[in-house]
Order: structure tokens, then sequence, then C-alpha cells
């Protein structure tokens, strides 16, 4: 029991940082109907942002808390501006070209952003400092430490923050109507070109969000860090319903569940001909099923019908 218990722990944590990234996806997916695969390299300069930043004020003397919200917070500044920038140079020239054209473009920018970060900081993985109390807290025989609690919390507030700002504010009323039609949204006094490049910024900063919730939870940083977390959230944004926020949200917690559960029982159930480093096929199978057998997913796929 106590060994379930500890998996549903570790799913709802990794399943968090799944759903900040799968809403990144969802979100430009349902305005622009473009899959954004550069989105899991901006996780991973956030997340080696935040660890430059921890490194140079290493001596400052400030509590880890306080050290992990600066860091938090440049990781997102650097983030929004970088996808700010994708958006403006790779994706606004081809928003009117061929299908293929972006999601190529978005598979090279992928590639490139790999490749500066690589020589940029260099190819070697990199220990990032525990900055939290991490003394194990007891959950019925499984234990939880304060990152995890942290990042429980975090991703709370934030996809509530999101719902929030897309459900009851003038900018989400603004991302909906460009979603349905962008050309009337304009004469209505919508700018869409603003409105695409705030969805971008928004991903950015949830996705440096996670970014940083990962290095914390797992303790090192590299330049191929992001690759593997973001094809996982665009399989939960997939699972879901690509373009629907709710589905984002409970695609990514269920895949982190499915992920962390099947990563616990693998050997059991294979007579320990396959081990819990097999976990990353849970996710592809989760994706090939909904493909086949849903392929709108859980939630349905919500995307404006255009006049």
């Amino acid at each position: 029991m106590e060994t379930f218990i500890q998996q549903i722990i570790n799913g709802l944590v990794l399943g968090s940082m799944y759903a900040l990234v799968a809403l990144g996806y969802t979100m430009v997916y349902g305005i622009i109907n473009l899959i954004n695969f550069a989105h899991g390299e901006v996780l991973m300069v956030g997340a080696l942002t935040s660890w430059t930043v921890v490194t140079l004020l290493a001596g400052a003397g400030l509590p880890g808390w306080l050290l992990l919200l600066i860091a938090l917070l440049a990781a997102m500044v650097v983030c929004a501006a970088l996808n700010f920038a994708i958006e403006k140079i790779a994706y606004r020239p081809l928003r009117n070209a061929p299908r293929l054209a972006p999601l190529i473009t978005a598979m090279g920018v992928s590639l490139l952003l790999q490749t500066l970060a690589m020589i940029l900081w260099k190819p070697n993985y990199k220990p990032y400092p525990i900055l939290l109390p991490h003394q194990p807290i007891d959950v019925f025989g499984a234990v939880i430490n304060t990152t995890q609690i942290m990042i429980l919390v975090v991703t709370a507030v934030a996809l509530a923050t999101l719902m929030y700002i897309v459900n009851r504010t003038r900018l989400g009323r603004a991302m909906r109507a460009t979603a349905e039609n962008p050309r009337v949204a304009a004469l209505m006094g919508v700018r869409p070109d603003l409105v695409i490049s705030a969805t971008f910024v928004i991903g950015a900063m949830l996705a440096a969000l996670a970014g940083v919730m990962w290095a914390a939870n797992y303790g090192s940083v590299h330049h191929s860090m992001g690759f593997l977390p973001g094809l996982k959230a665009f399989t939960a944004a997939v699972f879901g319903g690509i373009g629907n926020l709710p589905g984002a949200m409970l695609g990514g917690v269920l895949l982190g569940l499915i992920e962390s559960l099947g990563a616990g029982y693998i050997g059991t159930l294979t007579g320990g001909v396959l081990g819990s480093h097999y976990q990353d096929i849970f996710a592809f199978v989760v994706l090939i099923l909904v493909l086949t057998l849903r392929p709108q997913g859980l939630l349905g796929e919500r995307v404006a019908d255009r006049a």
C-alpha cells in the first residue's frame, strides 16, 4: 500500500509539471492551429537560466526560498522574451503558409535552441542546488518533501490564475475571439498579432515555471533536458483534447499518474524483464491508444469553427 501511495504522489508531482507545459501547447494550437515543438526547449532555457542565477547568487547569503524565487522570476522573463522573439521571427511570417511549413520551422527552432544552449552552457550535466528543506514528510507510509509540496501548490495556483485570465479578463475574451475568427476580431477592435504574442508569452512563463520545478525536483539541468518532457506534454495535450485547457490539465495529471504507477509496477507485471527505467514507453503507448481510439482526446478537441 505504501508503494501505491508513493507512486500516486510521484505521479501527481510529475503530472503537474506536464500539465503546465501542455497548456502552452494547447493555447497556441487553439488560437493559430500550430504545434509549437520548440516549447520543450523553452522549458530547458528556463531551467538553465535559473541555474545560472542560483550559481551567481550562491554566495550572497540569501535564504533558499528567496534565491529560488529570484531564479524563477529571471527564468520567466528570459523565456517570455525568447518565445516572443520566436513567434515574431519564425512563426508570424508563416502564419498564412501551408500547415507543414510552420511545423518544420518549429522543429528547426527546437534544434537551434538546443544547439545554442549547448554552446552557452556546455553539454555536461549540472547539479541543481537544493534550496528548500529536504526532510521527508510521512504520508501514510509514503514520503513527500517540501519541493514536491511547492510544485503541487504552485501548479494549482498557476492553473487557477490561467483559467481566470482566459475566462474572466479582456485578454481572455480577446484570445477566444481571435481563436474563432481573427479578421472579425480585428474589426471589433482586437489586435490579433498582440493577442497571439501574449499567448506565446503566457505559455513561455508556464514552461519556465515547469522548468525550474523540474530542475529543483530532479536536481540536475542540461541542454537536452526539454525534449522528452516537451514530447510527453504534447502527448498530455492530445490525451486531454488539444485546444482544450481543462483537457490539457487533466491529460497532464493522468499521464503523470500512468507513468509513475507503470514505473512502480512494471517490474512485477513483467516478471523482472522490464524495470522502472522503461517508464517512458507509457506516454507513447497512451498517445497511440488515444490517436487510435479517441483522436479528439478525453474532453474533446476544442478548436473554434472559423467562418
